[in-house]
């Protein structure tokens, strides 16, 4: 099952990333996890919220360039070579991960990646068949 996660388009300047998490604030949304790429003239910040729906009208109505993308999230050991396993299912098949970030739930439960992957049923299939865990959104968005 895929995740959606939050994609908004900034241009870099002070402050607009604390715009970003104030607008989430005042409109009761809470960030679970989030990655920021950086280029020259703008960033695309990742977020994967609680309400996504909610999230992407309030970001909108706060004037953000903002979308949603399908997403996997897979949860593994929080420890070492738990993603090795998600990246070997992924590379046995020819599946190139886009981009990826992560998070680690309270101690002694599993971590979370987040990725992107082109090909998002073949990279399903291929993470089912190597028995790895693919989370519901509900697991991950916490509703």
């Amino acid at each position: 099952m895929e995740v959606l996660q939050l994609s908004v388009f900034l241009e870099n300047a002070a402050g607009r990333l604390a715009d970003v998490a104030e607008a989430l604030a005042a409109g009761g949304v809470n960030v679970r996890a989030l990655a920021l790429a950086d280029m020259a003239e703008f960033g695309i910040l990742r977020l994967v919220v609680d309400d996504t729906e909610r999230g992407r009208q309030v970001l909108k109505d706060a004037g953000f360039t903002v979308g949603t993308t399908p997403v996997i999230a897979v949860g593994i050991p929080d420890s070492p070579g738990g993603m090795a396993q998600v990246l070997r299912a992924l590379g046995a098949r020819g599946l190139p991960v886009e981009y990826m970030y992560a998070f680690a739930r309270q101690h002694g439960w599993d971590a979370v990646l987040i990725m992107r992957v082109e090909d998002q049923a073949g990279a399903l299939a291929a993470l089912r068949e190597r028995d790895v865990r693919v989370l519901e959104p509900h697991e991950v968005h916490g509703s």
